[in-house]
């Protein structure tokens, strides 16, 4: 893996995500992923760091060199180690996760929909008014010139 977007996206297959899910787990805005995923932009380092706290077994030389196993875990990828309690930590009878999801989780409750009014509503009246001004009458009129010089013409009455 030479670049980190290859990596992402590893993690992502791994987790069986969308890129929009996996930016809401680590954190991010999903433009940021998309961004990154292609090719666009690099992640911060407090990106990295998210994404290593939220899958801490994700071996973070490998998240930010490409070098060593992506997962810290040794017995990760064989299939005998492959039981109820490692690939579903919900049903460990010690689960660490089991509860990390439960403070996002947001209750909602459906609300009917306001039926719209149709009271009659108040007609507001503008009025404008123009006031008429008495004609103006020039003056005076002064010209400037370039060399700070000017000239007054006066109408005459």
């Amino acid at each position: 893996m030479d670049d980190i977007k290859d990596r992402f996206k590893l993690i992502m297959e791994r987790e069986k995500l969308t890129a929009g899910a996996f930016a809401e787990s680590v954190g991010a805005s999903q433009a940021a992923i998309s961004h990154i995923l292609s090719g666009r932009n690099k992640p911060g380092v407090d990106l990295v760091l998210r994404i290593h706290q939220r899958y801490a077994d994700i071996n973070l030389e490998w998240l930010l060199t490409g070098k060593g196993n992506m997962s810290n875990d040794l017995n990760f990828g064989s299939t005998d180690s492959l039981n109820a309690d490692s690939c579903y930590p919900l049903f460990a009878e010690n689960a660490e996760y089991s509860s990390a999801g439960q403070g996002r989780a947001e209750n909602r409750k459906e609300k009917p929909l306001e039926q719209p009014s149709n009271e009659a509503k108040e007609i507001v009246k503008q009025e404008i008014v123009y006031k008429e001004r008495p004609p103006r009458k020039i003056t005076e009129i002064r010209i400037f010139f370039d060399d700070n010089t000017y000239e007054t013409f006066k109408p005459a009455n």
